[in-house]
């Protein structure tokens, strides 16, 4: 097949599926109200983890939400216009948390995150900026050293699948990250991780790597998509109408809405991050460090030091919480003690998150030509690349070589 495939959304998924689907040979044209790679995935924390397989919903999650609601200062909130949307995803995301299901969503989330590190170099091979993905540990630290447990699921999970971890005590953390607040007394340490030292330039490099292979992209916004009568499909923009046979939707939370009139709801909601970047840190972390109970993630990048975090559960178009920027500020500040703070950068994005943690990836039943790259929640630079090839196989008629029922639409 050699027919151009439109892509809708050109955000890091939408650019991995047009690279790949290149590589392939197919022309691709995509379509994104902004610049490439610079609305989600440009806020991430950076971390490109194979080993970020463990969903959100986890055995005995239901006893800690109550405590991270009330307080003002967790990572954890709800829009109070939001709560009637919420109830019914909250329950379904409930639902997942037995070890069961945290394995069987455990065995999926690992197809899309294993090669990640490898996929984004293969893909920024030959563009002169190889260094945004650089190789780094992911370090969780602890303030109370009991609660480091290399037999907490999670970390069980990774070591079963052959992840290197390894608890450090506070001397070895210190060694290991000297920046660090001498509060934490232990940190397990998960290797053979990657980082993006800007995750921003990383989606400009890779849509530019895209564009220079002959990708066409439209700055339009999409606001309807239409099955025509000679069964292609048509999508209305705030530019022209575009009409094609083949049709990624990689638009984020923004999919739902275009997938409703189609009579398909699904349970996607943006889960909103914010992050505060200081450009002039005078202190530098080495790797990916996560602060366990803030729940916030710390890194050194090209423009400073970033700290990135929270679940805001709200409406997509509801404003920035300007408070958030300050709790924030005060969580780096606790982290990195040395840190300046000054001529802070504040940054909000939306995550798009089903109640399972894991995408909606494949063909749509009954809409021909119409395929699903979207809801990759808090794991999105980390699971693009391999969903760019899954949905780059699909379109050019190879089966892969996995079973995909974990990210049908008809799971839920």
């Amino acid at each position: 097949m050699t027919e151009q495939v439109t892509i809708i959304g050109a955000g890091i998924v939408g650019i991995c599926c047009a690279l790949s689907l290149q590589e392939r040979g197919i022309p691709v044209r995509l379509v994104d109200r902004g610049d490439p790679g610079q609305e989600t995935s440009f806020g991430n924390a950076g971390v490109v983890s194979p080993w970020s397989i463990i969903p959100q919903a986890v055995p005995g999650i239901w006893k800690k939400l109550p405590q991270m609601l009330l307080d003002p200062k967790s990572a954890l909130s709800v829009r109070a216009s939001f709560w009637p949307k919420m109830i019914p995803w909250g329950l379904r995301f409930l639902g997942k948390s037995g070890e069961k299901s945290v394995r069987e969503v455990s065995d999926a989330m690992e197809i899309l995150c294993r090669p990640s590190i490898d996929l984004y170099r293969r893909h920024l091979q030959g563009t002169g900026h190889e260094q945004l993905i650089a190789d780094s540990y992911y370090i969780h630290a602890f303030r109370n050293p009991g609660q480091a447990n290399m037999d907490e699921l999670g970390y069980q999970i990774r070591r079963e699948k052959g992840g290197e971890l390894e608890r450090v005590d506070g001397a070895e953390l210190r060694r290991l990250e000297p920046a660090l607040s001498e509060e934490f007394k232990a940190a397990i340490v998960i290797k053979g991780q990657a980082r993006a030292t800007s995750p921003g330039r990383l989606g400009a490099v890779l849509a530019e790597k895209a564009r220079a292979q002959g990708a066409e992209f439209v700055r339009a916004e999409v606001s309807n998509l239409i099955r025509a009568e000679d069964g292609a499909w048509q999508i209305s923009t705030s530019q022209d109408p575009l009409n094609a046979h083949h049709v990624v939707l990689a638009a984020g939370v923004w999919s739902a809405d275009l997938l409703k009139p189609l009579g398909l709801p699904v349970p996607l909601v943006a889960e909103r991050g914010y992050h505060v970047e200081f450009p002039n840190p005078s202190a530098v972390l080495n790797n990916s460090v996560m602060d366990v109970d803030a729940k916030v993630v710390a890194s050194s990048m090209q423009g400073g030091l970033r700290v990135a975090g929270t679940a805001e559960f709200g409406s997509v178009d509801a404003p920035a919480d300007p408070r958030k920027e300050q709790i924030l500020t005060d969580q780096a500040k606790s982290l990195v003690p040395d840190l300046n703070t000054g001529e802070a950068q504040f940054w909000m994005g939306r995550r798009p998150s089903f109640p399972d943690s894991l995408p909606a990836i494949g063909r749509l039943t009954g809409k021909d030509g119409l395929y699903t790259a979207f809801g990759h929640s808090h794991y999105g630079l980390m699971m693009a690349p391999k969903t760019g090839e899954l949905v780059a196989d699909l379109v050019s008629g190879r089966s892969p070589n996995i079973n995909l029922d974990p990210f049908s639409l008809a799971r839920f």
